[in-house]
């Protein structure tokens, strides 16, 4: 995506620079629309589309879509797809529309419920539509490489941060608010972070766990699993989970081809929609979706916090906690995060970023901006990446204390909970293979227990040595951090930065435009923009270690109670 300024209004536009880019004189196959609607078995292949793809071994929105995975592969003509994380959704319905010969429409130009003069990714009250575009229907059809390059150039995340409620007859939005459930949310589904960031769910387990998939601004690909990490706000603003609107083409004449000519696009009231719901704000029993802060969650007669409620609504059956297999499968989540971050350093590094003077401030806001910083830097990737290791630490604390108490939902038929999870935590960490290779090429092994070590030393700043981006120990032995280059300027913006590191919280809506004297003088805190002193607690190893060792104590005392201590 390439963001079009800060201005109230984004209008649509087929920019030279495009995220779609050309290899070679090939030139693209027409998109002739000869379906009125997507019809259900259209609806169902998209589902399918998404799963096979959100499942393959790739690591590129360009190699996914060339991948076994996509059976329209062939069909190509020879190009290279690029797209971050809101064009995804986008581009892949697109593109699955123009491979079925299905009707495809979306926003133009979005205006921003704030007033004048704010960043519409970020608005408090959200984005209104005021334009729409549609794909011409015409005998001959229309370049579809041209439709989704000027997409790349439209889409923004601002086109997601809309009413959740709107209704409008004419510049409806391009997406509703699903019903929770294991019928509505299915692959294909969007989820939608308000700090920024889109995913498409790719498979619902039968636990409830939802799994997600998304493209970054360097163009890698991550998976994980829908935390708390998104989220969850008012109507206004539009999260979490929407689903592309149900549109016909009407008034079309048919040409001797097939392909549908003229008409217009109409778009499913909500009314029409039969999983369109509130539900996601209005709580359960459903109350005043505006009221969201109050909203209750009441499934089966137990009340619950959101994330809990949802994981209920969606599992095949009660929900139930299998703590070891929920480790190891969070551990995975984990690893798939971090041997994504791998690539991005890696694309980084490649261009040589790392080389390059630092500006003499910050972006005004680290989380959201363009340019190199954009493109190159992870500060939101750390954020969600240091939640993922809160939300597994604090599940398993949740796992030991419900085991404590014999709580119903927890299935776990062993004796020695914080042992046996102890040993899945090993296991699941050696199988965790990753490394980077440092500024003089020697391979550097790493595992999500060194990573939890120097979690809040992982630098996000693009300029910094990749030993550094790493957190690479610089205390008395300083071995793996001696092959860093970055001179005396890096380092204070390195040591000046690590407050940054330590918040969690990504703060899109706040200043912090620092220059590194600014930075450094403080004051610290999570609305200051130059973030806080301590990151949260996050090393499972250390807790469960702990555990097992005050548990061996204590079998020891009853076995030689009078032993000297």
């Amino acid at each position: 995506m390439r963001f079009l300024g800060r201005n109230a209004l984004l209008l649509a536009a087929c920019l030279c620079m495009a995220a779609v880019s050309f290899a070679g004189s090939a030139s693209a196959g027409p998109w002739r629309i000869t379906e009125e609607r997507w019809s259900a078995s259209d609806e169902k292949a998209w589902q399918d589309f998404v799963a096979a793809l959100g499942a393959a071994d790739c690591w590129t929105f360009d190699a996914c879509i060339k991948s076994p995975a996509n059976p329209y592969r062939h069909t190509d003509p020879k190009t290279r797809f690029y797209v971050d994380c809101a064009d995804m959704p986008y581009v892949l319905r697109a593109y699955f529309a123009w491979k079925n010969g299905l009707p495809f429409a979306w926003q133009t130009a979005m205006k921003s419920g704030d007033g004048p003069g704010t960043d519409i990714r970020y608005s408090q009250e959200g984005n209104i539509v005021v334009g729409r575009g549609a794909v011409p229907r015409t005998p001959s059809g229309v370049n579809a490489l041209s439709v989704l390059r000027g997409l790349t150039g439209t889409v923004s995340t601002a086109m997601y941060r809309r009413n959740a409620a709107s209704d409008d007859a004419y510049m409806f939005t391009d997406t509703y608010s699903p019903r929770l459930d294991r019928e509505a949310i299915v692959p294909g589904t969007i989820a939608y972070d308000v700090n920024g960031h889109v995913s498409l769910v790719w498979r619902v387990e039968p636990g409830g766990r939802v799994l997600i998939f998304s493209s970054h601004p360097d163009h890698s690909l991550s998976r994980g699993f829908l935390g708390k990490e998104f989220l969850r706000t008012g109507p206004q603003l539009g999260s979490i989970f929407q689903k592309f609107r149900p549109i016909a083409v009407v008034g079309a004449k048919r040409a001797s081809n097939g392909a549908l000519t003229g008409g217009k696009i109409v778009g499913t009231r909500n009314a029409g929609i039969p999983d369109f719901s509130l539900e996601q704000y209005a709580g359960s029993p459903p109350g005043n979706p505006y009221a969201w802060r109050t909203s209750s969650w009441l499934w089966n007669g137990e009340n619950m916090d959101f994330y809990t409620y949802l994981r209920a609504r969606l599992s095949a059956g009660e929900l139930e906690y299998r703590p070891v297999a929920e480790l190891r499968s969070m551990m995975q989540s984990i690893c798939f995060d971090l041997r994504s971050r791998k690539q991005a350093v890696e694309i980084s590094v490649g261009r040589g970023i790392q080389n390059m003077t630092p500006p003499e401030r910050l972006p005004r806001n680290i989380y959201g901006t363009d340019g190199v910083w954009e493109l190159y830097s992870t500060p939101s990737r750390d954020a969600r990446l240091k939640t993922a290791f809160k939300e597994m630490y604090d599940l398993v604390v949740a796992f030991i204390d419900m085991d404590a108490a014999n709580a119903p939902r927890l299935r776990y038929d062993g004796s020695d909970l914080a042992g046996d999870l102890l040993a899945a935590w090993g296991e699941q960490n050696a199988a965790c293979d990753i490394s980077y290779v440092n500024s003089d090429g020697r391979t550097v092994a790493l595992s999500i227990e060194r990573a939890i070590a120097r979690l809040y030393d992982l630098s996000f700043d693009p300029y910094h040595c990749v030993e550094r981006r790493w957190g690479a120990p610089e205390n008395s032995d300083g071995e793996e951090s001696a092959s860093c280059r970055d001179g005396a300027l890096k380092t204070r913006w390195y040591k000046a930065e690590r407050t940054l590191r330590n918040q969690i919280d990504r703060t899109y809506d706040v200043d912090m435009g620092y220059s590194i004297s600014e930075l450094e003088r403080g004051p610290w805190g999570l609305r200051t923009g130059k973030g806080v002193e301590e990151g949260p607690e996050v090393d499972v190893k250390a807790y469960l270690t702990g555990l097992v060792a005050r548990r061996d104590e204590r079998r020891a005392e009853i076995a030689n109670p009078f032993a000297t201590p």
